[in-house]
């Protein structure tokens, strides 16, 4: 049985979404401090609909608060399900790429390292459908973004293949 909503606002709940909210946003963030583009990524070609650097930092911060909090509700609910290993995986997947696209220039490796994490998203949106309908849709703009940046990791790995 899912968590009820009484469940999630108990004080041990809101201290584990802090702990959920800091390790997710604090490790993403820390990851993209430490690996940010640089001269390599600057002189790639880039492809069409490629956004400014900018765009980057809002958008994985409010994709992380919003993964946090999809993790929060099914550790809450069920810590050990299927859900919960698509999360944690999808999580590894995630803060692996950054280091191997911007931190080793290996942009087939990353092109792998994404794909993985798509589909580990997708079997996580797939595992929560019907459990809990909020968490599952709180993955649904990290899916659409994480496509985006598959063409994006993709079309460079291909307009660039000195890289």
């Amino acid at each position: 049985m899912p968590a009820t909503a009484t469940e999630y606002r108990t004080p041990q709940s809101w201290i584990v979404l802090a702990v959920f909210l800091a390790l997710v946003v604090g490790i993403g963030g820390l990851i993209g401090s430490q690996t940010a583009p640089g001269p390599w990524y600057d002189q790639l070609q880039k492809p069409p609909l490629n956004p400014p650097n900018w765009v980057f930092g809002p958008v994985w911060f409010t994709l992380y608060v919003l993964i946090a909090i999809a993790g929060w509700r099914v550790w809450m609910d069920d810590p050990k399900s299927t859900a919960m290993k698509f999360w944690g995986a999808q999580m590894l997947l995630n803060w692996a790429w950054s280091p191997v696209w911007f931190g080793a220039n290996q942009p087939w490796l990353a092109f792998a390292i994404i794909v993985a994490m798509w589909l580990c998203i997708v079997g996580f949106i797939l595992a929560t459908r019907y459990r809990d309908k909020l968490a599952a849709w709180l993955f649904v703009p990290y899916l659409a973004w994480v496509s985006f940046a598959t063409y994006l990791n993709l079309s460079i790995a291909l307009l660039n293949p000195q890289a």
